[in-house]
This record gives C-alpha cells, structure tokens and sequence, in this order.
C-alpha cells in the first residue's frame, strides 16, 4: 500500500528553527552567513600582509593620479598594480576558498526548501519517467488514494520517456510508485502551502548531478528506470519592489551584511 504522511516536514528541518517564511528565512541565513564568511575569512587569512598589499595598491593608484602627465612613471606604477594585484589575490586565495566551499553546500541544501514551490492541493503536475529504451512500453504509474491521473499518459519515444499529468486532492507528503519489470521504484512528492523539503528528482548513477538535483537516494543501478521526476514551479521571493531567486537575493543581502561587519569588527577583506 502506498505511503503517506499527512503532514508536511517543517522548515525547522533545516537543523535550527527558522521562521516558515521564505523571506525571513533568506535574511537570517544571509545575517548569519554574512558574520561567519567575515569571521572565517579573518581567522585563516593573514591580515597584517593582506593590509599591507592593499595600502600598496592605494598608494600605486594614487601614483597614477599624481603623475598621469609623466608616461615613464605611469608604465612602472601600471606594473607594480598588475604586481600588488597579484599579491594581494595570492593571499586571499585560500581563505576565499575555505569561505566558498561550506557556502556552497549551504546552497545546495537551502535550495531544497526554497528553490522551488510544494505542488498545491488541485494543481496538475507533471511525472517523468525516463527508461531504459527497450522498457518504454511497460511502465506503469502507481497512485496514492488522495492522488488521479487527470490525462492519460505520453510516451515520447525519442527521449525514451513517459509523462502522466497528475492531481492531489490533499496536503501531505506521498509516494508514487513506478512499477517496471516487476519491480517497483518511488518517488517523494509533497503538497503543501508552506516551505518544505523537495526533491524535483530521483535518479540513477550520476552521481553528481544527484548531489545538486536530487534530495533521495539514487534509483538501483540494476533498474530499467533512469530517472523520475515532479514538475515543482520554481519560488521568486519579493523583497524592495522586485522578484528575486532566492540565491541571487541571498548573495546580495550576505555581501551587505559582510561588509557591515567587516568595518564593525575591523577585519581586512
């Protein structure tokens, strides 16, 4: 019998407690994320070097300002810029680094709650299913009560897949079953009206893909089934009059906060 939770998972799933409001929740990741860059970047970079290449490339671009009538003076001062630049990247280098990496994993976990919208209660959807190309033909889709077939199903033989239209009745977290070979493979969908954990796609292998993608395990790799995917409708945010991704809206409001506690804490970035 299929599955079924009758509530969905809530966004202090995220690991601490956050507001279920996707605007809330992007500012308090951004606040936090902002401190923590700034304090992670001060504590591994070397901060007395990396003042010092700074003061020097104030100090060269001044150069050129002062003597721009003096070609000679200008070249060398050019130089000695692409030269600090140099030094001054060098430095920062690995502490960027050490920043950028548990950003990006942040990322991809966050982007699980807030990249896409829960389907909602009577709004079709579209499943995907991808096979093997000698197993087309003998998919079928296996429903929980509370979900219906509204159409009957597509088979595109170039792309080796088959797409049914689907509607849920209620809220809940379900899963639909593909049934193939005698075998049968689930797939996680959630309908709900608030901020929940998806999983636009299950998959086979493709291992990075999956780490960016998919929020399941992967499909066996003995199954006919390549992958299995949810139409999820991506989420735009509204903040100062316009629609932002939540990623373009999170890097702006970490680079603001960043900055303010750089010069609050006095750290040389």
């Amino acid at each position: 019998m299929p599955f079924v939770l009758t509530q969905p998972p809530p966004a202090a799933a995220l690991g601490v407690f956050l507001p279920n409001s996707p605007l809330a929740i992007v500012i308090v990741l951004s606040l936090v994320v902002g401190l923590l860059m700034v304090l992670l970047f001060g504590y591994t970079s070397n901060q007395k070097a990396i003042k010092v290449a700074k003061d020097q490339l104030k100090a060269h671009l001044l150069a050129v300002r002062l003597y721009q009538d003096q070609l000679p003076v200008v070249l060398r001062t050019y130089g000695r810029i692409i030269l600090g630049t140099g030094r001054y990247i060098r430095l920062a280098f690995m502490p960027l680094l050490y920043v950028i990496i548990p950003i990006t994993l942040l990322i991809v976990q966050v982007d699980r709650y807030l990249g896409s919208v829960p389907m909602q209660t009577a709004q079709p959807f579209l499943v995907t299913v991808q096979t093997a190309p000698d197993t087309l033909n003998g998919v079928s889709l296996q429903l929980p009560a509370e979900m219906s077939i509204s159409a009957p199903a597509v088979h595109v033989p170039a792309d080796n897949e088959v797409v049914w239209r689907v509607v849920a009745q209620k809220d809940g977290e379900y899963d639909i079953n593909v049934l193939s070979g005698g075998q049968t493979y689930s797939k996680t969908v959630v309908v709900a009206g608030d901020v929940s954990r998806l999983s636009p796609e299950r998959m086979r292998d493709r291992f990075w893909e999956r780490i960016f993608v998919s929020g399941e395990p992967a499909l066996p790799d003995s199954s006919p089934i390549e992958s299995i995917a949810v139409t999820y409708l991506p989420r735009n945010i509204n903040f100062a009059w316009l629609e932002w991704n939540w990623i373009v809206l999170f890097f702006v409001l970490s680079m603001v906060a960043g900055f303010i506690f750089k010069e609050v804490l006095g750290i040389e970035i």
